[in-house]
């Protein structure tokens, strides 16, 4: 997985003019990057991106550095997988020799609270995230125990 490190956005435009210079990035220069490199898969959410690629036909060090030259204010980094585990996002992807399995992924700083509806944040925030666990649930094939 390669993922961009954070930038500072003040603006309140900042976010759609940060997703439109990724989003021209990858229509100028990714599709032959990947090509290039022999990437398989390419998923991106935000500014994490993670890569499906053949480790005995791609350098995953090469990618980054030809990621990292596509523009002076993006740095990526790298975070491979281990024991065929990768997070991503909030999801934890394993491959196993039939497939992919996923389960949720918790951060060691996880709290495991939400906004408390007596707080003074927007009730649509509130809502959001509720609206966001029940898409979890039901988007990902989880085990019952996870559920």
């Amino acid at each position: 997985m390669i993922q961009k490190e954070g930038v500072a956005m003040d603006a309140q435009t900042s976010g759609i003019i940060a997703e439109f210079s990724l989003q021209n990035l990858e229509n100028i220069h990714l599709a032959h990057l990947t090509e290039k490199k022999k990437i398989a898969g390419y998923f991106r959410y935000v500014d994490g991106i993670m890569l499906i690629y053949d480790p005995d036909h791609t350098n995953i060090q090469d990618i980054t550095n030809d990621y990292n030259s596509l523009h002076p204010k993006l740095k990526f980094t790298t975070e491979l997988e281990t024991n065929n585990n990768l997070n991503y996002l909030d999801i934890a992807i394993r491959g196993t020799l039939t497939g992919w399995q996923t389960s949720i992924y918790r951060q060691p700083t996880f709290t495991n609270s939400i906004i408390p509806y007596s707080s003074n944040h927007p009730v649509q925030h509130k809502y959001a995230a509720i609206r966001y666990l029940y898409n979890r649930l039901h988007t990902f094939n989880l085990h019952d125990h996870e559920r």
